[in-house]
Formats: structure tokens, sequence, C-alpha cells
């Protein structure tokens, strides 16, 4: 079994990025160190992570959002 990247306590690594050359719009991430968080423009927020199929819906939903779309 893999071990969990050092903050979190699953064995995923991860980095999911919304945004355009030299701007981060939204990005999930669990950077060693600083466990799971999603960074909003320059806010850094911590993120419960559930599952990657929740992982995945939750980044998708939020790019959606951003979009213009329904959630």
């Amino acid at each position: 079994m893999p071990r969990p990247v050092r903050g979190s306590t699953h064995g995923f690594k991860y980095s999911l990025f919304y945004g355009r050359p030299g701007l981060r719009i939204v990005a999930y991430d669990n950077e060693a160190g600083k466990g799971d968080h999603v960074h909003r423009l320059d806010d850094e927020t911590a993120y419960t992570f559930v599952s990657v199929e929740r992982l995945v819906a939750d980044f998708l939903a939020e790019v959606s959002l951003l979009r213009g779309g329904a959630s």
C-alpha cells in the first residue's frame, strides 16, 4: 500500500489546476508538508479528502461554477 504524502492521511499524490499562464484560478493539491488543500487565487484553505472520485467531482464542480455553469 502506498505511504501517505507528508501532511495527508491517504496514499494519493495529486495536483489539479485550473487557470492560464501566470494565473492560478483554482488548484487542489496535497503538497508534502501542507496536506490536502485548495488554492483560490491568493487564498489557501484546507480540503477534506474523502476519495479520488469525490476530489475530481469537487474540482470539476468548482471549475464549472467559475465558467458560469451550474453545479
